[in-house]
């Protein structure tokens, strides 16, 4: 069934069971990992770096960016995490999902270029 809300828990280490419903947020190895939200228990895992998701707590809610998008899962789930509610979106075609890899390359390129540049000029 799916959530329309999920709890997070910070933790160290993701611990190895996963419960349905929490997102478990581990700072020290910047990650975090749920059960997908669709409810079909596969387990979505999120680095949480500038090249890939951020995480924003409040104090009270997290929030995660940009949406998860679970493409290579079979449901291929699509929603935001925002406030610890579940926002769902459309479902994306075959052509929206390579679009949307090819821009999350290019955008991870892009970020990890500014380090090569920098490199570059201090040698």
């Amino acid at each position: 069934m799916k959530q329309t809300t999920i709890n997070h828990e910070f933790v160290e280490l993701i611990p190895d069971e996963i419960k349905e419903g929490i997102l478990y947020i581990s700072i020290p190895f910047a990650t975090s990992t749920h059960r997908c939200a669709c409810g079909c228990g596969e387990i979505v895992v999120l680095p949480i770096r500038p090249a890939e998701w951020e995480l924003i707590w409040d104090g009270e809610t997290v929030s995660i960016y940009p949406s998860v998008g679970n493409w290579s899962l079979p449901c291929q789930s699509h929603y935001f995490i925002t406030k610890n509610n579940i926002i769902w979106m459309k479902k994306w075609s075959t052509s929206q999902i390579k679009a949307g890899r090819k821009r999350d390359i290019l955008l991870r390129e892009k970020y990890f270029e500014k380090f090569k540049n920098k490199n570059k000029t201090s040698e």
